[in-house]
């Protein structure tokens, strides 16, 4: 009976407490930003747009400024991809500065490039293979028609 009172007794205590932890969760997480798009500046919107619905499968989705310098393509619980015309031809990006997309199969995804005849290559520039990180994600890194550095790999969740 007295294990019984004193629990009743610790849970009227802390129960102010556990709302007020609660409380802290909910506000941290309405204060959280979420990506909401990626654009990317291109010299030949339908080159790009051909690419990236072909290479990613992704869905076109519609875009407000119906001026036929934006394709717009729904990322899933991501966000969107903006594909914006205008931009200059003969721009070096580095590696370093990439979009990354997760696929189930790595194997599947690099027979698809090589059948649409894109070439890829690992981390290190090596055309035609792929790294395998440290914690076992398997990756590829290949451009999309202006230059933009993508990356592939199998961290699919």
């Amino acid at each position: 009976m007295k294990r019984i009172f004193i629990l009743a007794i610790l849970s009227v205590i802390l129960n102010p407490f556990q709302k007020t932890m609660a409380q802290q969760i909910t506000e941290k997480k309405k204060n959280i930003a979420v990506l909401n798009h990626i654009a990317i500046y291109t010299a030949d919107l339908k080159n790009a747009t051909d690419f990236y619905g072909a290479v990613f499968g992704l869905e076109m989705i519609p875009e407000p400024f119906k001026d036929g310098r934006h394709t717009w393509f729904s990322l899933g619980a991501a966000g969107q991809l903006h594909i914006i015309q205008g931009a200059k031809t003969n721009t070096l990006y580095d590696r370093n500065d990439h979009l990354c997309f997760s696929v189930a199969s790595i194997a599947e995804f690099t027979q698809k490039l090589t059948g649409l005849g894109i070439a890829y290559e690992n981390w290190a520039g090596v055309r035609g293979a792929i790294t395998k990180r440290v914690d076992g994600i398997r990756q590829i890194y290949f451009k999309d028609p202006d230059g933009h550095w993508l990356e592939v790999n199998d961290d699919h969740k």
